[in-house]
């Protein structure tokens, strides 16, 4: 279905509203942690496997931290699919991949040459990255957006110096002007959080469709 003018008008208009919007913020709120969880967890097993890889324990690590990072991955995608309500590509289970009916170095063979195995270390690797850029954009945002507001409420108390760059705040006018500056800084911080939000999930389903189309 095509978006209209219209239609994007009022999802900019309705976002500080909208239950979608708070369902991202929630998603971009877990980017951070998960996405430090992440990397420690592949570059600590990525790290030790490669160490260990000329005795009979690294390969062996170097798969078991290629099966998390694929659920890590898989993790992802249910987190679009739920917090965006986008439809996310889900990467094999490795169950799947890894079914040793064939025998268990067809298995591991199977699972290696799967091209979501390794566009999943692409999704949680960049998952740090996009992780940092989403904190710094909820925190700072909210915080800007909140000192606006309070300007009505501190502008007069001698503990609290107000002042932006060369441009104290020192009566109420000019307190209750900023203060409307924090209330239509609400409405783009919403819609820097959907975008931002949304940009996530494309960036995953990008990376975790790659293959489907020959699996098809």
């Amino acid at each position: 279905m095509e978006t209209t003018a219209g239609d994007t008008l009022q999802q900019f208009v309705t976002a500080p509203v909208r239950t979608a919007t708070y369902k991202r913020l929630l998603y971009l709120l877990l980017a951070f942690p998960l996405g430090v969880a992440y990397f420690v967890a592949f570059t600590t097993g990525s790290s030790l496997g490669l160490g260990l890889a000329f005795t009979l324990v690294g390969l062996p690590v170097l798969l078991v931290t290629l099966v998390a990072t694929t659920g890590a991955a898989g993790l992802e995608a249910r987190l679009a699919t739920v917090l965006l309500d986008q439809e996310v590509a889900t990467p094999p289970s490795p169950r799947e991949t890894l079914d040793s009916d064939d025998g268990y170095l067809a298995a591991v063979w199977r699972f290696a040459t799967e091209p979501t195995t390794w566009t999943s270390v692409a999704v949680v690797l960049l998952k740090f990255v996009y992780g940092i850029a989403a904190f710094v954009v909820t925190i700072t945002g909210t915080a800007l957006v909140g000192t606006l507001l309070a300007a009505p409420f501190v502008y007069d108390d001698p503990g609290v110096n107000y002042q932006f760059g060369q441009y104290a705040v020192s009566t109420l006018p000019e307190a209750i002007g900023v203060a409307t500056v924090g209330v239509a800084g609400i409405w783009i911080l919403c819609n820097v959080i959907n975008v931002v939000a949304a940009a996530g999930g494309l960036m995953t389903d990008a990376f975790l469709s790659v293959g489907r189309e020959r699996a098809a």
